[in-house]
């Protein structure tokens, strides 16, 4: 579990919704999928008004009736909506898709033209008119954060970043500067995208000695760290079912010194990584 600023506890393994809602022929295995994790305890679901273009907020609201209370509702509006009174409005349609009427957690999906100052009015608004629970930030670097916090931003809940083993580059400054703020980081694509990572050696290696895939070594990998959420995205019952096993899995000093000898950690300032 993670401990969210305000004290809430989420799962610290979720479920990542992107490319849902782009395929209707897909949607009831992909409903299905998050219920499946939801049962399995993978109760913290993450989606944004861009996948599927509403979409993805489709199927999760399909995916969670009936279980709402049992449920932890990310979603992230885009960057044009996120003034202050469009980000009203693009909230009140996230949660008609969504079937819902509070969203637990609301986040800039990245940073655009709208000043951040703008987006925190907006947010604080939606959170005392009862339709969000909270508010963070996704894509934002820690020049992006220091900009936040000093626009009256210090209530933000998480920043949501690309994160996994080919991509470390948070763990120079990002990591740090939110830790000591207490901010958790919520990780995407957190196996990798298009299977690349998962076929390197070190990882088949390390899976291999604890009888794992490499996908669940990947997780257990970017769970290692207190603070940290990752959100798989998984739409058939194996890959659900092979993520929520992943929590099981400890890896070794010799399991970290193999991948942090494939996957060495960042000595420098990187640009963030964005997909």
């Amino acid at each position: 579990m993670v401990t969210l600023p305000d004290g809430t506890r989420v799962p610290a393994l979720g479920q990542g919704t992107w490319r849902m809602g782009e395929d209707r022929r897909a949607r009831k295995a992909e409903v299905a999928a998050l219920r499946l994790g939801i049962e399995l305890g993978l109760t913290l679901i993450d989606t944004a008004e861009m996948y599927g273009e509403g979409g993805a907020e489709e199927v999760v609201g399909e995916a969670i009736a009936g279980q709402r209370d049992a449920v932890f509702v990310v979603s992230k509006v885009y960057p044009h909506n996120a003034g202050r009174r469009a980000v009203v409005a693009a909230c009140e349609r996230s949660l008609k898709r969504l079937g819902i009427d509070v969203i637990d957690l609301y986040l800039l999906h990245w940073r655009g033209a709208v000043p951040l100052a703008e987006t925190v009015e907006g947010f604080e608004a939606l959170r005392r008119a009862g339709k969000i629970a909270r508010w963070g930030v996704s894509n934002l670097d820690v020049a992006d954060l220091e900009e936040l916090w000093a626009v009256g931003g210090a209530a933000c809940a998480t920043d949501q970043v690309l994160y996994n083993l080919a991509e470390r580059g948070i763990e120079f400054d990002l990591m740090p500067w939110c830790k000591g703020r207490n901010v958790p980081i919520m990780a995407y694509s957190p196996v990798g995208q298009g299977g690349r990572l998962l076929r390197h050696p070190a990882l088949a290696q390390v899976a291999a000695r604890h009888g794992a895939t490499p996908a669940q070594v990947a997780l257990a990998w970017t769970l290692r760290r207190p603070g940290v959420i990752a959100i798989p995205k998984a739409a058939d019952p194996e890959h659900v079912r092979e993520n929520a096993a992943a929590r099981a899995l400890r890896l070794t000093e010799e399991d970290h010194a193999t991948l942090d000898a494939a996957f060495p950690p960042p000595r420098r300032k990187r640009p963030l990584a964005i997909l």
